[in-house]
């Protein structure tokens, strides 16, 4: 089973490799905001579970294995978060409660909600339902149908 950890991991070198074109445990540390032995230990488990490649002091590689994960660790966290823009929450708070929510949606869940956000992202601007929506957020009211 894939834990969430394992999931945080593979997706904070994911996005390091792409970012700078490499991985090293300092840089897993201070994107995790955790301690660099700590990530060294959790770096020897990923790679001997085949999810990265890890020699020390040589950087760190996704296997295919690894990046299959991180990938979708990711793209469930985007949708997460665009998903809670379009609500209205700050995208600090939503890229932030983005990490929580991507480890533990359904996948059937997450499909509807991708779809719901592409829906909404190609929709005509600003859609009545939408305003509607905002107005109900700010005030508690529906508004008045036209």
């Amino acid at each position: 089973m894939i834990t969430k950890s394992v999931e945080d991991y593979l997706e904070a070198i994911y996005n390091l490799i792409e970012k700078k074109g490499y991985a090293r445990t300092i840089d897993i540390a201070n994107h995790l905001k955790i301690r660099s032995t700590s990530v060294t230990e959790m770096l020897q488990k990923l790679d001997k579970e085949g999810f990265i490649i890890y020699e020390k002091y040589r950087g760190i590689k996704l296997t295919s294995k690894g990046e299959e994960i991180a990938k979708s660790v990711k793209k469930r966290h985007e949708i997460l978060a665009r998903f809670l823009e379009i609500l209205g929450v700050e995208r600090e708070i939503a890229e932030e409660d983005a990490c929580s929510i991507e480890h533990s949606v359904h996948p059937e869940t997450m499909e509807r909600l991708s779809k719901f956000v592409e829906f909404v992202s190609s929709a005509p601007k600003d859609p009545k339902w939408l305003e509607h929506f905002e107005h109900y957020v700010r005030t508690g009211e529906h508004p008045e149908c036209e």
